[in-house]
């Protein structure tokens, strides 16, 4: 290795610089402070686990990007943290016990091995919030509002959310009678929306006529509002599970009109990216020019069993640092201060008190100190300091 190689960091790993970093941090404080404000409590999960653990109930997409180390104390295999859920459902079904309504909220950094989407990022500063222990639409409303209200605060605009619901895809393959190796099939034309590919697939797939037309037009049904209009005639008598999921993005569409009148809505009810472990609701929210979604989230009933305790469960996530990049955070600096570096009583008094009044006080360590480059600078006034003005 070279002397310059030494200063690379890997691909897809970055890190924030002083003025990036307090962008982070004060946004981070200020989301957190907004789901306290709901009533979500914070907890600070370990950034390591046991393997067995961190993944279960997760699925399959979560054990690939996970790294995997040896612990040196018990031989066991342990995994980086890629995602805050499982552990958060392991701290409610484990630690807490709560049989009632539980919100929680989390915010810290998460280590993948592949890049997520087009960012390129493989350590970003996962922010999110999950609500156990309730299965109706309310909770799922709230997560998605919380989730708006996250976005808004950060500073970003012109969002448009993105709503499905798994059970429209898995009620329609259901009613069409499909064998196991059917679906997964139809799962991976559906996740790379290849149309030609669905329909060559149908034509020679022995199931019933109207089946086939559910299964065709399910890719179609993507769109605005027209849609979910059209979803709710071609999918009409399918299943009471369609029907109902149908009902409940009809409900959501018509609360965040309500509630976001500014946030656009996209329906796409064939949508199965990245929705391994969810078993209801699921909804994205964009921004335009960026390809990926800002923020991810839906329900994910029973991830708790694993743990010994089934609990309905419905939260989203995003990225902080993806929010600071696209939205302009704009951070308050401290009046700063030059005080001397010499030992003197009444001089540490003064300059503790004006750290407790909020300013930023620097001592002098550097002769050639330029004072214009802060707001004030403390001069000795007999047994006194004095805050003096060099602007």
């Amino acid at each position: 290795m070279t002397l310059a190689d030494r200063w690379l960091l890997p691909d897809g790993v970055d890190e924030a610089l002083p003025k990036q970093a307090a962008k982070i941090e004060h946004l981070r404080r200020t989301l957190l402070n907004l789901h306290e404000s709901w009533g979500y409590q914070l907890v600070i999960p370990p950034l390591i686990e046991y393997l067995d653990s961190l993944l279960i109930g997760a699925g399959s997409d979560l054990e690939i990007e996970t790294f995997k180390v040896i612990d040196q104390l018990s031989g066991r295999l342990m995994g980086i943290r890629a995602d805050f859920t499982s552990q958060v459902a392991r701290i409610d079904a484990h630690c807490l016990k709560n049989d009632g309504v539980e919100r929680l909220s989390y915010c810290g950094s998460v280590l993948r091995t592949t890049p997520a989407g087009l960012d390129g990022t493989r350590s970003p500063i996962q922010l999110g919030a999950e609500l156990y222990g309730h299965s109706g639409i309310e909770s799922d409303l709230e997560i998605l509002s919380l989730m708006l209200d996250t976005l808004t605060q950060a500073g970003l605009t012109k969002l448009v959310l993105d709503v499905g619901h798994i059970d429209v895809v898995r009620g329609v393959m259901a009613a069409s009678g499909l064998t196991k190796e059917q679906e997964t099939k139809l799962a991976a034309f559906y996740k790379a929306k290849g149309l030609p590919e669905l329909e060559a697939f149908l034509a020679v797939t022995d199931i019933d006529a109207k089946a086939k037309v559910w299964l065709a037009e399910l890719p179609r049904l993507c769109g605005g509002v027209d849609a979910l209009d059209r979803a709710e005639a071609v999918l009409s008598g399918v299943s009471d599970s369609v029907s109902n999921a149908l009902a409940q993005i009809r409900a959501v569409a018509n609360v965040v009109s309500a509630r976001f009148g500014a946030v656009g809505l996209h329906f796409d009810l064939s949508d199965m990216e990245s929705y391994s472990y969810h078993t209801g609701l699921v909804f994205a929210a964009y921004v335009p020019g960026h390809g990926n979604a800002v923020a991810r989230g839906g329900r994910y009933n029973f991830i708790g069993e694993v743990f010994g305790r089934s609990r309905p469960a419905t939260g989203f996530s995003t990225d902080v640092k993806t929010l600071v990049a696209l939205a302009e955070v704009v951070v308050t600096e401290r009046s700063s201060v030059l005080a001397p570096s010499e030992h003197n009583e009444s001089l540490w008094q003064k300059i503790k008190t004006l750290r407790a009044e909020g300013y930023r006080v620097i001592q002098q360590l550097d002769q050639d100190s330029n004072t214009s480059d802060f707001d004030f600078q403390l001069v000795a006034q007999g047994d006194d300091w004095e805050l003096v003005s060099v602007k």
